[in-house]
């Protein structure tokens, strides 16, 4: 498991250009950026077109890194959510579905994946509990099911702002949560 400092190198090597820093930044993410795409896309196959779409994204816009203000691996799985989003909202356009043969065909992540994943829902489902019930459901329609600010403005029937605000504060609230 590589450290934070070391994924934040490979990003300015990137950004150099650096094809090995390239192909090690994928060895050491592309499991991680992965799992977020398939957990808000449900298909293998179109979260591995995300995956990819993520990593070409990553390599145009290395050098934008250190403007963000981010860590290393919160920039990398925003620029993973965003791709993903980006596709779930275009698949909600086409109004495309997945056949049961295709979500059939996903295989299940391995033990250890799953145990890994276990601790972590577990730890965070608890830090959404101590958010309020309109706060945690409109993080999740946000961040897991790829609903866009205006739409959850629109089915709380609060202003734009006030949604941005929920989001905020409630990540502001997550983020503690999760560090104690």
């Amino acid at each position: 498991m590589a450290t934070l400092e070391e994924i934040e190198e490979l990003i300015a090597q990137v950004a150099e250009g650096d094809r090995a820093a390239f192909q090690r930044l994928y060895a050491l993410t592309s499991g991680k950026l992965f799992g977020v795409a398939l957990r808000i896309l449900g298909s293998r196959a179109e979260a591995e077109e995300a995956l990819q779409d993520s990593f070409v994204k990553i390599w145009r816009n290395a050098e934008r890194y250190r403007a963000t203000g981010f860590s290393p691996m919160t920039w990398l799985i925003t620029v993973a959510r965003n791709t993903a989003i980006d596709r779930l909202r275009a698949r909600r356009a086409r109004n495309e579905h997945l056949s049961e043969a295709e979500e059939m065909a996903s295989p299940q992540p391995g033990p250890e994946a799953q145990a890994i994943a276990s601790g972590e829902r577990a730890q965070l489902l608890a830090c959404l509990e101590e958010l309020e019930i309109d706060r945690a459901e409109a993080v999740k329609g946000a961040y897991l099911m790829g609903y866009s600010y205006q739409e959850l403005a629109e089915t709380y029937g609060v202003p734009l702002n006030t949604m941005r605000t929920w989001l905020r504060r409630s990540l502001l609230k997550l983020k503690e949560c999760l560090t104690r």
